[in-house]
């Protein structure tokens, strides 16, 4: 068996690490139901806006999330619908670990 290049390794791990925590699970699994704006994203996470913003950069960063200028605020949509299959391998690794 062939294993991909260490630097794909790597760039598996930074995608991980984006995904790894809470706020961005959240919004993550609110972007799977539809589009929604910033203010809806902030009132879900009960964060201040910049914090949530930098959240959402950093999903914007890894592709995995993508945004629009609507009217003047701005639309969030999610990219990479697969992140969402993470949600139901982590609850499996949950319930083998009680």
């Amino acid at each position: 068996m062939t294993f991909p290049p260490r630097e794909a390794y790597k760039a598996q791990a930074r995608v991980l690490k984006a995904l790894a925590h809470e706020s961005r699970l959240l919004i993550i699994d609110r972007l799977a139901q539809g589009d929604c704006t910033a203010g809806e994203l902030t009132e879900l996470v009960g964060s201040d806006q910049s914090t949530v913003s930098k959240h959402l950069a950093v999903l914007r960063a890894h592709g995995i999330v993508d945004d629009r200028r609507e009217g003047n605020g701005v639309r969030y949509r999610l990219v990479t619908r697969c992140v969402t299959s993470f949600f139901s391998c982590a609850v499996n690794v949950i319930r083998e670990r009680s």
